[in-house]
């Protein structure tokens, strides 16, 4: 079967929505900000990366690196979690594990690459508080405990210095394994050591052990991610399998960093795996999540049998499913692609379930095992920025991940904990994808859009893939929504390029009028342009003289069509606007004159508040205005309308009449039924002849973004 066979086969099954009475949906998310005593500097980075979960999972522990805390949440209640608070462990936590009613952290407390030190913490979870603490002799990655509770097995990867010899390994000292026995607590005489050198083809001076898991066996599986290697160790320390982690040949793939067009036909031969995460499925197989660092990176999973060979690869088909929801982090192409980090594998209702998480792409893959050779991919998870661990409660049916991004110095969304729930219900989640189109289609950052016939709408995306700029066909009566084509827009026989568009309306004669944004400050201009039915570029409008005196680089946010006129909606004011007050701008399409009036828009004590599209529908104007927050500082995401009576333009340069408004709809509530954080850029709104409308975000083209895309439908207009 080929790649793109069993990515159709994956795509497809996703698509079918009801194929399983069972689905994980997202309940809940925390940002682990709240984990902050009162008076604490809330300013602080805080990162929960590798998470675990208390025996009755009713507990998570994760560790703060950039805090040097371990982390506790109550989950009582899974949909409200609660702050647990924190305890400072020493040091900077690199992961953590909870044997019987004890966590186990391990702590790297090097002053050097070249000084490696750390410690194995114990701590008491019904007290808070350190219990005891072993010296390891190296700076510790990943721990693992043994099904029966009896020691630990903790990686001491001793990392090198990515800014030395070109981030190769080579460098000593070498990393090596830990074992320690767990007996009433930490057995710190019982810490033996497990050498790693002389094992791997690369670099096997100096190994470089990033993970490890333990089976029922209590055999250690350790990924040596820079050597591309694996390692299988007894219970006594003995290795007993060691070998190559092996090569990938990827097709259909984007290699280049171009930040502006989304090229599936690269190909890499011998792409070396380099594993990260690994977690065993039985006593015999364990799954490998491929992220890759020096040399690697395959994009996908493995599933091997311990004795080193190859069940299942996943290919290119992972990342292919990723890109079809959306979530394809283009600038990230010239690297390792979506980045499967973590891998984590459970069973819930019998049923044996492995998930993949992709780091950059945020979103999990859930892949049903049963057979070992053939997984079938259930759902895809939208999982905040930057996951890095997630951990597994069956008996609560929970699955639960860690997000390690926080974009606090960008005045964006904290770094949250988020909570999903294996229920008897559809897949909230994607709510649209480009699966069981023909061709694989890329797509992302949606902004303007507009109803067609039937069951179709358009839209547009903006300036993110400024050099692929695409009017995609979206039929709406799929569940998920369906992307089936994509129309570049073309001039003179090429794709258009510097094109920032954020509004698309039909021009009545099967073609459509697109509004392009522009950004003056990267010489990308505002315009209205024309263009058939086909994508061509049959006419460009520039702005006159009178606008482009007082323009700003916040320009049209939308374009709807009424009668002969073309009405646009700026984002923000310009430099002629008074305060909260923004122009809806007017130009006739016979006559070829400007005109335009003021809408009150609401203030903000934090951030701005602007436009973000404009439809025409019925007796009314309906515009989306919203703030630029995001999670808990949104406030203004709303949907209003304009009675079309109220909207006769003044010529530029007079005093512009103001129109009135009426509030239709606060969609904050709709957002946050997605059970994440609520994002800020609600950017398109279609509305059919029947009053049937639609609403989408903008997932910034997954760059510093979680690249989810909510597009929903709302009631009846």
């Amino acid at each position: 079967m080929s790649i793109r066979h069993i990515c159709l086969t994956s795509a497809l099954a996703l698509a079918a929505g009801g194929a399983w009475a069972e689905n994980f949906n997202r309940i809940a998310s925390f940002p682990v900000v709240d984990n902050m005593a009162e008076g604490e500097d809330r300013n602080r980075e805080t990162s929960p990366e590798i998470i675990a979960t208390s025996a009755d999972g009713m507990t998570l522990i994760y560790t703060d690196s950039p805090l040097g805390v371990v982390g506790l949440i109550d989950l009582t209640d899974p949909a409200a979690p609660a702050p647990g608070g924190k305890i400072d462990v020493g040091g900077e936590p690199t992961s953590v594990v909870v044997a019987g009613g004890m966590a186990y952290a391990g702590v790297n407390t090097s002053p050097s690459f070249t000084e490696p030190s750390g410690k194995i913490v114990a701590i008491d979870l019904a007290t808070g508080e350190i219990a005891e603490a072993c010296e390891l002799g190296g700076q510790p990655d990943s721990v693992a405990a043994a099904k029966d509770g009896s020691f630990l097995s903790i990686a001491i990867e001793n990392e090198r210095d990515e800014d030395l010899g070109d981030g190769r390994v080579g460098q000593m000292p070498a990393g090596f394994l830990v074992m320690v026995d767990l007996e009433d607590g930490l057995a710190c005489d019982t810490l033996r050591t497990v050498d790693l050198t002389g094992l791997a083809e690369v670099g096997a001076e100096d190994p470089e052990p990033e993970f490890v898991d333990i089976n029922a066996l209590g055999e250690t599986i350790v990924t040596l991610q820079e050597n591309n290697h694996l390692v299988v160790v007894d219970r006594a320390g003995n290795v007993q399998h060691h070998f190559s982690a092996g090569a990938v040949d990827l097709t259909g793939i984007d290699t280049q960093d171009d930040r502006g067009s989304l090229l599936f036909t690269d190909s890499q031969m011998g792409r070396k795996r380099e594993p990260d995460a690994v977690k065993w499925i039985d006593d015999a197989h364990f799954a490998t999540a491929n992220e890759g660092d020096m040399d690697g990176g395959s994009r996908g999973w493995t599933i091997f049998n311990k004795d080193g060979s190859v069940v299942y690869e996943s290919g290119a088909s992972f990342e292919h499913a990723l890109i079809e929801i959306g979530h394809y982090p283009d600038k990230r192409s010239d690297a390792k692609g979506v980045e499967p980090e973590s891998i984590e594998f459970a069973e819930f209702d019998g049923v044996p379930m492995v998930f993949v998480g992709s780091e950059r792409g945020s979103a999990v893959g859930v892949y049903d095992v049963t057979d070992l050779a053939n997984p079938v991919l259930r759902q895809i998870l939208p999982s905040g920025i930057g996951p890095e661990g997630y951990a597994a409660i069956p008996s609560r049916g929970l699955l639960v991940s860690a997000n390690e991004t926080d974009l606090i110095e960008d005045g964006g969304v904290r770094a949250h904990v988020m909570v999903y729930a294996y229920q008897d219900a559809d897949a909230a989640y994607p709510t649209l994808t480009s699966a069981g189109s023909e061709e694989l289609i890329g797509w992302g950052a949606i902004s303007g859009m507009v109803a067609g016939d039937g069951d179709t709408v358009y839209a547009v995306n903006d300036s993110f893939y400024g050099y692929q700029p695409t009017i995609f066909t979206i039929d709406v009566s799929a569940t998920p929504a369906r992307i089936t084509h994509a129309t570049p827009i073309t001039r003179g026989g090429r794709v258009a390029q510097k094109l920032d568009l954020e509004g698309i309306t039909r021009d009545g004669e099967g073609g459509f009028w697109l509004a392009s944004e522009g950004r003056t400050d990267r010489m990308i201009p505002h315009g209205l342009y024309h263009v058939n039915a086909k994508g061509e570029i049959l006419e460009e409008i520039a702005l006159p003289t009178e606008l482009l005196a007082v323009e700003k680089r916040f320009g049209f946010e939308g374009v709807t069509k009424i009668g002969t006129t073309l009405w646009m909606a700026v984002q923000r004011e310009w430099a002629d606007d008074p305060a909260n007050r923004v122009k809806l701008i007017s130009y006739d399409l016979e006559t070829e004159e400007w005109g335009a009036v003021h809408y009150p828009k609401a203030a903000s004590d934090e951030g701005w508040v602007g436009l973000s599209e404009i439809t025409a529908h019925g007796n009314n104007v309906y515009v989306v205005e919203r703030d630029n927050q995001i999670g808990a500082a949104a406030k203004i995401k709303k949907l209003y309308r304009i009675p079309l009576d109220t909207m006769t333009p003044a010529p530029l340069g007079s005093e512009l009449p103001m129109v009135e408004k009426e509030e239709v709809r606060d969609l904050i509530p709709d957002l946050a039924n997605y059970g994440g954080y609520i994002v800020d850029k609600v950017e398109g709104l279609a509305i059919f002849e029947d009053g049937r409308a639609f609403v989408s975000t903008d997932n910034d083209g997954v760059d510093d973004s979680s690249g989810e895309t909510f597009f929903w439908q709302i009631d009846n207009l």
